[in-house]
């Protein structure tokens, strides 16, 4: 049933020894609604049913059974949690980022725009999950998340990490305000804005900024996202491309990474 399910990889991360992970489109789902896509998300207006197929899915893909593959309730925090075992969906706590050393225990990421950032330390057996939307981004989670991953014995220097779909530049139009944190953080954040058509607008490069702060924590081995989420409809739920198009529902993507047993 996984057959057509279709997911993207990170070279880096699939060059690692007893590392699986993917970055699953919304091609492959059981029909919800309007659409029949991978949504993955666990909101309140998403089809549960549906859902709960999805998510056996991308589990299966991943090698794990779906009470394995473990998702938090993010909020666009800096809070990252150390899973140790299972919970289940409605018990999943408030949080942006996961970190494990348990075999088989698979870490997803929900997105429609934000970035996806899975990483990974072989040699260490540990892994790590984090959902980097501008706002946790800004707010320390990517930092949070490499601490929390050497506390359980990784190595700064052999993390690689991988970003994956998310909105480009191209697609990322802000406010006049919106650049004043980045930009008080650091002036060197300057180059993540170009003018937009729009007078008084920018255009936002939310993956340069992750990419930036994984560079300015040590980590060398980063793998760029493979599609802008906004520009393909056809592929990828993108929030800001429905509220562009004045849609309701937005699904989410799933993204996941698991040490094999």
């Amino acid at each position: 049933m996984t057959a057509m399910i279709e997911v993207l990889q990170a070279e880096n991360l699939v060059s690692l020894p007893g590392i699986r992970h993917g970055f699953f489109t919304r091609r492959g789902g059981v029909s919800q609604g309007a659409y029949a896509s991978l949504n993955c998300g666990l909101a309140r207006d998403d089809d549960p049913d549906a859902v709960t197929e999805n998510r056996r899915r991308v589990a299966q893909h991943l090698g794990v059974h779906s009470e394995r593959l473990l998702t938090c309730y993010q909020v666009h925090s800096p809070d990252v949690v150390t899973v140790m075992k299972t919970w289940r969906p409605e018990d999943r706590p408030d949080a942006d980022a996961l970190v494990t050393k348990v075999r088989g225990l698979a870490l997803g990421i929900l997105t429609a725009d934000c970035v996806p950032l899975l990483l990974a330390d072989a040699a260490a057996g540990v892994i790590g999950a984090a959902h980097a939307g501008w706002r946790g981004a800004i707010g320390g989670v990517i930092e949070n998340t490499l601490v929390a991953m050497e506390k359980l014995g990784a190595v700064r220097n052999n993390i690689s990490a991988a970003l994956g779909p998310c909105i480009w530049q191209n697609s990322y139009e802000v406010g006049p305000t919106f650049p004043a944190p980045f930009l008080a953080e650091d002036s060197a954040n300057e180059k993540l804005f170009r003018p937009s058509v729009s007078p008084g607008h920018f255009m936002f490069d939310l993956p340069g900024y992750v990419t930036s702060k994984l560079r300015a924590q040590g980590i060398a081995s980063i793998a760029p996202p493979p599609a802008d989420t906004c520009a393909d409809e056809t592929r990828f739920f993108s929030y800001r491309r429905n509220c562009l198009h004045g849609e309701g529902l937005t699904g989410s993507l799933l993204s996941g990474i698991v040490l094999a047993n």
